[in-house]
């Protein structure tokens, strides 16, 4: 094992348990002390390039509209360096392998590294549900599931790699909100087609509009995805149902095809199989990252290390720019995005006997601060590098919570990549709805499409 990927002795210590029943109230007092709400650490690294935790980005641009594009509040700053393909060899141990062979493959792509900034932050109702989950949630036989949380991180001090992916899954989202964006799928030579979506999401299981006792339970989400254009795919919607305990009851999905006015169970909605509209270059389980169930894979913590990953990425999102500014042959335009050095959790995920999937082998590196997946490497079934996903994210101020500002999944041996939630010519980012479980029903998709 390599020092990048060394584990500390707490690290030991955690990935040593199974299923439990959470830490100890000791261990758990260090939630808002030496940890931050979320349980990453409180304090910055040595020589100041990663800063303290101060409780994130919650003060509210001066031009912000709600609904609408979320201003840079990190605008006036400017690089303090530019990694490339001439210089990746003096960062190669802040860069994940994935990364590395994105800037070996394209003498076109670099990354523009700024100042840090840890910008995640929360609701303090998410926070203080947070904190009681630390004693009280398990993991449910198998790992592919938990119990015991009405709300809030399932593990702020995970003690296995399950376990880490479970708080991915379970990070705070918003709660019930309507959002639009665009998905290109882009060829080696740069040409594209749109797909225009509608979203629509209850996140039940941490909606700060609701008490606990008034969350369903069991629920984590419904979601909502219709297909605005092209005209060939309007109207078709996808309905998923998706809970905490996937033993008890596993991820339900409808769809409905406005050809033939019908509405369809969806179990394919899952895994390996393709992406809506997405040529082939995503799977259902890696959208947002990662999702759905975690009953395929070993799931190893590794350990934590400093990384530099796409984050405070307001310029990918903004509205000044049309999405044509974005997109390039082989990758984004790297003029608009924005890395920075934070610390991540890795986790390493492989393949079990008897199952199957088209990625043998995945590894996350996971923002300490929020949970999220901001890095992805995929390795195909005769172990090579094969896709790299990256997610360029930034804090919805407002909420608050970090949301995605730009999720690019490359193909190295295509040389296609797939652009996701593109809103730069988009008027909805985060508009709150009034919805009942009814409107999220397999029964209302029909009256939903429109051909």
């Amino acid at each position: 094992m390599t020092a990048k990927h060394s584990i500390t002795a707490a690290c030991l210590m955690m990935v040593a348990g199974s299923i439990h029943a959470g830490v100890s109230p000791e261990a758990a007092e260090k939630l808002g002390d030496s940890l931050t709400p979320m349980g990453a650490e409180r304090a910055g690294n040595d020589d100041g390039s990663i800063p303290a935790w101060e409780g994130g980005l919650t003060k509210v641009h001066p031009d912000f509209e709600p609904g609408g594009s979320y201003p840079d509040p990190y605008a006036d700053e400017e690089p303090l360096f530019v990694i490339d393909g001439d210089n990746y060899e003096q960062y190669a141990d802040k860069l994940s392998p994935g990364q590395i062979a994105l800037l070996k493959r394209y003498d076109t792509w670099e990354m523009p590294v700024y100042p840090s900034h840890r910008s995640a932050a929360y609701p303090e109702g998410y926070y203080e549900e947070t904190r009681q989950n630390a004693t009280r949630v398990s993991l449910v036989e198998g790992g592919n599931g938990f119990e015991g949380a009405s709300g809030g991180l399932a593990f702020p001090i995970p003690q296995s790699g399950v376990e880490a992916i479970w708080n991915h899954l379970t990070t705070y989202k918003g709660d019930m909100y309507s959002t639009s964006w665009a998905q290109a799928a882009v060829t080696e030579g740069g040409d594209y087609n749109l797909v225009r979506f509608d979203y629509e999401y209850d996140f039940d299981y941490s909606n700060q509009q609701r008490a606990p006792e008034e969350r369903q339970d069991n629920l984590l989400f419904y979601f909502l995805q219709m297909v605005l254009e092209p005209p060939r795919l309007s109207g078709s919607i996808l309905l998923v149902h998706e809970y905490a305990n996937q033993v008890a009851q596993p991820r339900k999905a409808w769809t409905y095809n406005p050809g033939q006015r019908r509405v369809r169970l969806a179990p394919n909605v899952a895994y390996d199989n393709p992406g809506t509209a997405a040529d082939g270059l995503r799977t259902n389980d890696d959208f947002a990252m990662f999702n759905g169930a975690t009953d395929r894979y070993n799931w190893k913590l590794v350990g934590k290390q400093e990384m530099y990953i796409p984050y405070n990425a307001y310029r990918a999102s903004s509205t000044a720019l049309s999405i044509g500014d974005v997109l390039r042959p082989g990758h984004v335009n790297p003029e608009h995005t924005r890395y920075e050095l934070h610390r991540v959790w890795v986790v390493e995920a492989t393949l079990k006997e008897g199952t199957s999937h088209i990625y043998k082998r995945r590894t996350m590196y996971l923002d300490e601060d929020s949970w999220i997946v901001h890095v992805q490497d995929k390795y195909d079934n005769r172990d090579e590098l094969w896709r790299v996903d990256e997610l360029h994210t930034m804090p919805f101020y407002d909420v608050p919570f970090l949301s995605t500002a730009l999720e690019v999944k490359h193909d190295l041996q295509s040389g296609r990549y797939l652009a996701m939630t593109l809103r730069n010519e988009s008027d909805k980012f985060y508009e709150p709805i009034d919805r009942s479980p009814s409107d999220f029903a397999p029964a209302a998709l029909r009256n939903k499409g429109v051909r």
